[in-house]
């Protein structure tokens, strides 16, 4: 053996060694096989850094920025929202409906992404249901692995199969190839789940015992808000008509709090009469006589302040829920993280009102049952601030100030229009279905077609240019691109070549339907410990390489690689989406391999039933 592919065959083993051990980061490994192979003299320089220009890489990270123009506008969150509704109480409709659902938004969207964004109302559901989360969580990310494998954009391995044909000259895969292998392994998935999967699943709850997360509707009535919440109608002769919120002095003067306000001409009248609704008071609109204030304080300062500026104190008309939460205002709990530099200050000494634009209602703090002085309480760690304003200033903590608070409840806060792009939502939507349309009618299209989507979503409001970088998954980018030149000294040493030679020559003795067969199998078990980019890297060019020793095209053989690396369902390490589930389901790693190991063997054999019919050869 040469000193070039002695030097390859020991990168390749130290790699997948580095990758099993999970000691150290996955694109750090990635960049070592990099400068290992570089600096041996096995690639050349342009061959080393050719997986930064790589047309699969620029288009992977085009797509996180699309992907994160979705999760922005709260449109993620909307479908999501929709599911649940949907999905009902039964179990058996739960589990349809959220595997079907699931995998439907996979397809087009990180599967990662997904499971994240539904795993905290998954978790919600099932308390509410008196379900143990282990029951709903491992099908939640089955179903998103199967759901990423069903196009073109849904998952890396695709994307990397497609390019590999390509290079190597043939006919690439379209945008829906995949598609009818992976809808038919997801009805027979789902099918499975809900009859002999289901006993499978384990009855384990959580660690942590499982709250529901609460709702602004919930809040309301858990602070009893209405003791402390008044109206004040504005009389025609008030002084305060035709002064500004800031004007009034209702904070600084009487330590009032105006959270909303009915506005007595800004009404508007429709098919079912006068709208009564509650509206944000910006600081510079003039007051109106007739006015409804909705004011927080004490009663003592309602009755100072009602004197002084003439207001009448509406008591036979107690606030209401829909007077402090509605699609442009509302209520959240917001809690101090570890490190916060809040910690240790007053509210006052942060100048939270007129930083934040938002209102503390109350403080609340674990273990202790006493009412804290808003002001001059210096906050701790673990401390929940309920906050009253706009929802974009709500949600403004969660994204720029995100080392200082945690935002709760956050999925029931995006029905009322929590997110601060709300109005770019159809934007986003149709951007994304003419990226589609357009890779559809052209696969070549695909990079251009990304990028041009993502650039349209940072110039239309949609996502700001700071969220889209934060938005693309750099690990994924760099360990493809470093992976890549693995790939490359493979093919070049001859070690590709010589694989598929053992390989046709093992099992062309039992038909070519053994040799696709045996891919699947070793990239279903690369997958379970490696990640299916890494292994789709490996093994795509070893079976295009076996097809063209046996004369036939590769698209079938490629295929199968593209879909056994999606089927990652039988190790908590296979994919970031098992990882995810495993703590708030309480999953061992036995549990993962009781359903995913049946489910492996039914993807496998639909697949091989499959791969002769939609790819002759």
């Amino acid at each position: 053996m040469e000193f070039q592919t002695l030097i390859t065959v020991a990168v390749l083993v130290i790699a997948i060694g580095l990758f099993v051990w999970d000691k150290l980061r996955v694109d750090i490994v990635a960049l070592l096989v990099l400068i290992a192979l570089f600096g041996t003299g096995v690639i050349t320089e342009s061959e080393a850094l050719a997986g930064f220009a790589n047309r699969t890489v620029i288009s992977i990270g085009a797509l996180f920025i699309v992907g994160g123009a979705v999760f922005q506008t709260g449109l993620a969150d909307a479908i999501a929202n929709r599911i649940l509704k949907i999905a009902g109480t039964s179990y058996t409709r739960l589990l349809l409906v959220l595997m079907i659902a699931v995998a439907t938004m996979s397809a087009f969207i990180s599967s990662t992404g997904v499971v994240a964004l539904l795993l905290p109302s998954v978790i919600s559901l099932a308390a509410k249901t008196r379900l143990a989360p282990s029951r709903l969580l491992l099908p939640l990310s089955i179903s998103a692995l199967i759901g990423g494998s069903s196009t073109l954009i849904g998952t890396p391995p695709n994307l990397l199969a497609a390019e590999r044909l390509s290079l190597a000259g043939y006919q690439t895969f379209n945008f829906f190839s995949f598609t009818p292998i992976s809808l038919a392994i997801l009805f027979a998935s789902v099918l499975f789940v809900v009859t002999l999967g289901k006993r499978l699943l384990p009855e384990r709850q959580a660690v942590q015992k499982v709250q529901p997360v609460t709702t602004p509707a919930e809040l309301f009535k858990l602070y009893h808000l209405p003791e402390s919440l008044y109206r004040l109608r504005v009389d025609a002769q008030s002084p305060l008509v035709g002064k500004t919120l800031a004007e009034s002095n209702l904070r600084e003067q009487f330590d009032l709090s105006v959270l909303s306000a009915i506005h007595a001409h800004g009404r508007r009248t429709g098919a079912f009469g006068t709208n009564h609704r509650a509206e944000y008071l910006r600081p510079d609109v003039p007051i109106q006589a007739d006015d409804i204030l909705i004011v927080q304080g004490k009663a003592e300062s309602v009755s100072q302040a009602a004197a002084y500026w003439r207001l009448a104190i509406m008591a036979n008309e107690p606030v209401v829920e829909q007077d402090v939460i509605t699609n442009e205002v509302g209520i959240a709990e917001v809690m101090l993280r570890p490190r916060s530099a809040a910690l240790d200050k007053t509210l006052t000494d942060l100048n939270f009102g007129r930083t934040h634009r938002l209102t503390v209602l109350d403080i609340r703090r674990p273990g202790y049952d006493g009412t804290l002085d808003l002001k001059q309480t210096p906050l701790r760690f673990g401390d929940m601030l309920l906050v009253q304003g706009q929802w974009k200033d709500i949600f403004a903590l969660k994204q720029q100030h995100r080392r200082d608070y945690i935002v709760m409840g956050e999925p029931e806060a995006a029905e009322f229009g929590a997110f601060q792009r709300a109005d770019r939502a159809p934007i986003v939507l149709i951007v994304l279905a003419v990226m589609v349309l357009a890779i559809m009618i052209n696969p070549d299209l695909l990079t251009l077609a990304s990028l041009t989507a993502a650039v349209v979503v940072v110039l239309t409001g949609c996502i700001t240019m700071d969220e889209a970088y934060e938005s693309i998954d750099w690990k994924t980018l760099f360990l493809i691109a470093g992976m890549l030149p693995l790939s490359t000294a493979l093919v070049k040493v001859g070690l590709v070549d010589s694989i598929a030679t053992s390989l046709r020559t093992g099992l062309s003795g039992l038909g070519i339907y053994a040799v696709i067969a045996g891919l699947f199998v070793i990239t279903a078990l690369f997958t379970q410990v490696l990640s299916n980019t890494v292994t789709t890297v490996l093994i795509a060019p070893i079976a295009i390489a076996a097809a063209r020793d046996l004369n036939v095209a590769p698209q079938a053989f490629v295929m199968a690689v593209a879909i056994a690396a999606s089927m990652a369902f039988a190790t908590p390490i296979a994919s970031p989406v098992n990882t995810l589930v495993m703590s708030p389901g309480n999953y061992k790693f036995s549990d993962y391999a009781r359903i995913g190991v049946p489910l492996l063997l039914i993807s496998m054999v639909i697949t091989l039933i499959l791969l002769p019919l939609l790819f002759p050869l």
